[in-house]
């Protein structure tokens, strides 16, 4: 039995286009089993954020009020009130008198060893101590207080102390967002970056310039694929949080929700516009270390981004990372629903399709 004739119409006829839905399907697919492949991924994605969280949650862990050391230097003129003076401060709750000598005493306050040098004379009490660190104004405080009362001094108002506890005080409330927030914006820049410009240096998108797959579903796949790890990833991090740490949840889970998809969208669409043309890795790799050292040190991941001068905030207030930061910290802690974190939404919003309207526009394949 003999094949059949080929003719001209078979020759020249174009091959089934596969529809493009199905194209797009099938790249987001592919871009999953590309990072499930990678255990590297896997663990910078889920594995250091909460060994980071739980070093930081041992180190601020919740302790007993810490005592500061008052150092007594007995004065020239009067030796003999330093006795009094060291069972007045060691009396004292908070406090832990250190008798010290003339020879001692400079270094000691200079290295941290005491909080406040105490000199007591026959005319007053003299206080030396350095006013920019916290601890030193608080054991003057403390230390003049215990004096004070020791040599008579009668408060002329009852107090009443009402001592409370409540979750979302603590250093690691305020870290968990933070860390949420900077595990996405790593996710988005650097996966989304390094597979695109990878790719391109080993020639594989040269390929794809043929296919009937336009620009615009390539880069699409990859923040589809980023979305599929976004749920396992906010999943695990704010687990983790709240029932290991007891960092509170106070706000809507859907409007959580709603700030993570937009933030993880908002730093993909930025992984794509810089992957848009660098030829090496190192160009791609140098490009957002770029891009993110700004949001690392201004966006408030380890503290507050209110503390930068009030000439800056506009700059800092528009960094996508702060903006997620701010609404995490709001829903998870203050319980803010949709309404209060609008602005930020409209940040990320504005991130999203700005940055990937660009890449489209500076995307290269080769």
């Amino acid at each position: 039995m003999t094949d059949a004739p080929i003719t001209a119409r078979d020759v020249f006829a174009r091959p089934p286009v596969a529809p493009r839905n199905s194209s797009l399907a099938q790249l987001t697919a592919t871009r999953v089993r590309e990072v499930i492949r990678e255990p590297e991924a896997v663990f910078w994605t889920f594995v250091f954020p909460l060994l980071l969280a739980a070093g930081l949650a041992v180190a601020f862990r919740a302790r007993p009020p810490e005592v500061r050391v008052v150092g007594v230097l007995p004065g020239a003129r009067a030796p003999e009130l330093a006795a009094g003076t060291l069972a007045a401060l060691d009396s004292t709750e908070g406090l832990a008198a250190l008798a010290v000598d003339s020879a001692s005493a400079a270094s000691a306050l200079a290295a941290g060893r005491i909080d406040v040098l105490v000199t007591p004379g026959p005319e007053g009490v003299q206080y030396r101590y350095d006013p920019t660190r916290p601890e030193s104004r608080i054991a003057r405080l403390l230390a003049d207080g215990a004096l004070q009362r020791s040599a008579g001094r009668s408060d002329p108002l009852g107090v009443t102390d009402v001592q409370v506890s409540e979750r979302g005080a603590r250093y690691i409330d305020f870290f968990m967002p933070g860390l949420l927030g900077m595990n996405l914006m790593g996710s988005g820049i650097w996966a989304i970056g390094f597979s695109i410009v990878s790719a391109r240096s080993k020639k594989l998108l040269k390929r794809l310039v043929a296919t009937p797959m336009s620009r615009a579903q390539f880069l699409l796949s990859f923040l589809l694929s980023r979305l599929v790890f976004l749920v396992l990833e906010v999943l695990v991090l704010v687990g983790v949080a709240h029932y290991a740490f007891g960092v509170p949840l106070r706000g809507p889970l859907a409007v959580l929700a709603v700030i993570t998809l937009l933030g993880a969208l908002a730093f993909s669409g930025l992984g794509v516009l810089i992957a848009a043309r660098p030829q090496t890795t190192e160009g791609a790799s140098g490009l957002m270390n770029l891009a993110m050292l700004p949001m690392w040190v201004f966006s408030g991941v380890f503290f507050a981004s209110s503390r930068f001068p009030a000439a800056i905030q506009p700059f800092v207030q528009a960094l996508p990372l702060t903006a997620v930061n701010d609404a995490l910290r709001a829903n998870m802690l203050e319980g803010a629903g949709l309404g209060a974190v609008a602005g930020e939404l409209a940040i990320l919003a504005a991130w999203a399709a700005g940055t990937f309207v660009l890449a489209l526009r500076l995307f290269r394949w080769r």
